[in-house]
């Protein structure tokens, strides 16, 4: 039977890492703070931003949460996105993604500050995740994948890879973070031929194509470990299940994340590690900043003594 990789004890890990690096903070009189902005009452919408709140709680981070009617105007969201970029006291931004049709998401994020994405919605931060630079902060859902790995101990470096889905928000990130890492990555995707062929070959298979149970038995080999970034709701058995058939892989690998409770799990825990970073990092612009501006006024007051 192999291993089942449960997302929980990595998000308690995290949560009190993160906890000491928010007392720190606060030390220095930094509250870290994240806006959550929320168009409407969709029911996924509102299930994150509970789990955000609750890890956020439990870390020292404070959220501000600002809604919007599912009808906003392009003007409105435009201008909530502007008032959060430019408030000093708010260090980080979740946009809770998609937003409604009528709205250009696009044409939205590109008004938000890259040092207060967490979630990688502005094509910058984005940029910086694919191009594999070290101070990116990755979409959340992917950097869990990489925390999951690596809590568990399972290698990286030199691994072969399969990646099943090539979205920008979960496929092409996970694909950057593990060759930045020095794996292998074969990216599949709708137009790959023969992907079990692929798949199979894989000392890590990571799964993120949203559709339910497209990976089964004949996808997988000994060995393996197989991490379920997919969450779909299952009409029949009226639960949420993965991208992969648990029951039909579990006799054959070695250790696969379930569906619920694996990736989705760890998810708010990044969330919480990319807004202390974002803090961290403001933190010390403002010191940077404060030491210029006190230089400055010292020559200055040395220049008039001179005189």
């Amino acid at each position: 039977m192999a291993e089942k990789l449960r997302g929980a004890p990595v998000a308690a890990a995290l949560t009190e890492a993160l906890s000491i690096r928010a007392a720190v903070l606060a030390d220095r009189g930094v509250t870290p703070t994240l806006a959550i902005l929320r168009l409407g009452e969709r029911a996924d919408d509102l299930a994150y931003e509970r789990a955000a709140l609750k890890r956020a709680e439990k870390i020292g981070i404070a959220v501000r949460q600002i809604v919007l009617s599912r009808n906003a105007s392009q003007h409105d969201v435009d201008e909530t996105i502007r008032d959060i970029s430019s408030d000093p006291h708010i260090h980080a931004c979740l946009p809770l993604r998609p937003f409604p049709k009528t709205i250009d998401e696009a044409g939205a994020f590109a008004l938000l500050s890259p040092s207060k994405d967490v979630d990688c919605a502005t094509d910058a931060m984005l940029l910086a995740t694919l191009t594999g630079r070290p101070d990116a902060l990755a979409p959340c859902t992917a950097e869990a994948v990489i925390a999951i790995l690596d809590y568990y101990g399972i290698e990286i470096t030199g691994a072969r890879v399969a990646v099943v889905g090539r979205s920008n928000v979960i496929g092409r990130p996970i694909a950057a973070l593990l060759t930045a890492r020095d794996a292998t990555v074969t990216v599949c995707h709708s137009r790959t031929v023969d992907v079990s062929a692929i798949t199979r070959e894989a000392e890590v298979l990571v799964v993120a194509a949203g559709q339910a149970h497209m990976i089964g038995a004949n996808h997988v080999s000994s060995g393996q470990t197989v991490i379920d970034v997919g969450i779909n709701w299952d009409e029949k058995s009226q639960r949420l299940v993965g991208d992969v058939d648990t029951e039909a892989i579990k006799d054959i690998v070695a250790a696969y994340t379930p569906v619920p409770g694996g990736v989705g799990s760890v998810t708010t825990a990044i969330l919480a590690k990319h807004v202390i970073e974002a803090a961290e990092r403001a933190a010390e612009e403002a010191a940077r900043a404060a030491r210029v501006a006190h230089g400055t006024a010292e020559r200055t007051e040395a220049s008039w003594r001179k005189r």
